[in-house]
């Protein structure tokens, strides 16, 4: 492997000149610059980052930890995440909490650790002091989707109310009255929010969300299945099931199937967070879809503006309703074949 000696070698300059020349410099000429891009081309020289890293107390690398991996919502704000970095000059370190505390402060621990530059994080809880010392101690941070009340970091997130208050418009215009949610942990700001939003929105319809109605879910598909299960067993099972997450609509749809019911049928369910999966279930589901890309493109610019000492902004982008087949209508004819079935008292 070359070193930097072999590329002033061959560039017939000093270490000094090619290492002015690496960090961009700009008290070199610009025939001695040629030359070291040159002879950094011809023997495929790369430099160390870790003992630049040493030199100029930057890594060029960030740090982010995800609340679950195989939710294909943090899979997706992962990749954009990682590309947005690149394009930036920047590497991406991704740790999975798992939606579990001890996990996420272990990953946010060993990042720390590992003398990143910047921290995204999309907390498990509100709980983390560990989170909140590393914001005391001036370590950049910014949290993505979820955030922590109390911890002054911008937060980059999208704002659900406005579509889930076209969500149960939608519903009520078919003739929906009996509207259940499966709340996604209220540890969570995402959790508490999501059915704050949905409780709002009925009541401007005049409808109640009876306890009943309301159900524990994790973030997790068994959680939405056993929750539904707990529905449909009342005496008067709701007509609409709306999951806080996409992953739980899918328990959801397991149990609606296990028990010989159809959707929309028998039962209507739509969820929070779309995934390109819903379109290819039968029927494809109706969903609140945030802007994922958008959303992690913005939380890495929102981190390096702090990385590099400028002022980071909080970032709220819009969510928007995705009308499909689960609720009883169908976009592509305009017709609502459930609302003519469903009592409208």
């Amino acid at each position: 492997m070359a070193s930097i000696k072999d590329v002033a070698a061959e560039a017939g300059v000093s270490v000094a000149t090619v290492s002015r020349v690496l960090n961009g410099h700009p008290s070199v000429s610009e025939d001695a610059r040629q030359r070291v891009t040159a002879a950094v081309t011809a023997l495929g020289y790369r430099p160390n980052a870790v003992a630049r890293s040493l030199r100029t107390d930057q890594t060029r690398t960030l740090g982010l930890v995800i609340s679950d991996v195989l939710n294909p919502y943090f899979t997706e704000l992962a990749r954009s995440v990682e590309e947005e970095a690149r394009a930036l000059g920047y590497s991406v370190i991704i740790g999975n909490a798992d939606e579990r505390p001890d996990l996420q402060d272990h990953h946010v621990r060993t990042l720390l650790d590992r003398r990143i530059d910047g921290l995204l994080v999309s907390p498990t809880d509100g709980g983390s002091p560990l989170m909140l010392d590393a914001a005391r101690a001036g370590t950049p941070m910014v949290f993505v989707d979820r955030w922590i009340p109390g911890v002054d970091v911008p937060v980059v997130r999208s704002d659900g109310r406005e579509a889930v208050r076209d969500l149960v418009a939608h519903l009520h215009a078919l003739g929906h009255r009996r509207l259940a949610i499966i709340a996604g942990p209220a540890a969570t700001t995402t959790g508490r929010e999501r059915v704050d939003a949905f409780r709002e929105a009925l009541a401007a319809f005049g409808l109640e969300l009876p306890d009943a109605y309301t159900g524990q879910g994790d973030f997790q598909a068994e959680s939405g299945r056993r929750v539904t299960e707990g529905f449909l067993d009342l005496p008067e099972p709701p007509e609409v099931v709306f999951a806080a997450d996409n992953l739980m609509v899918l328990g959801a749809l397991d149990a609606v199937r296990a028990r010989g019911l159809r959707v929309p049928d028998d039962i209507a369910l739509a969820a929070f967070d779309d995934i390109r999966w819903f379109v290819h279930t039968d029927p494809p589901i109706t969903a609140i879809a945030q802007p994922t890309g958008e959303l992690g493109r913005a939380a890495v610019r929102a981190l390096i503006d702090r990385v590099e000492g400028r002022t980071g902004a909080s970032v709220t982008l819009p969510a928007r309703l995705v009308v499909r087949r689960s609720c009883g209508a169908d976009p592509a004819s305009g017709q609502n074949p459930t609302a003519v079935q469903r009592s409208t008292s």
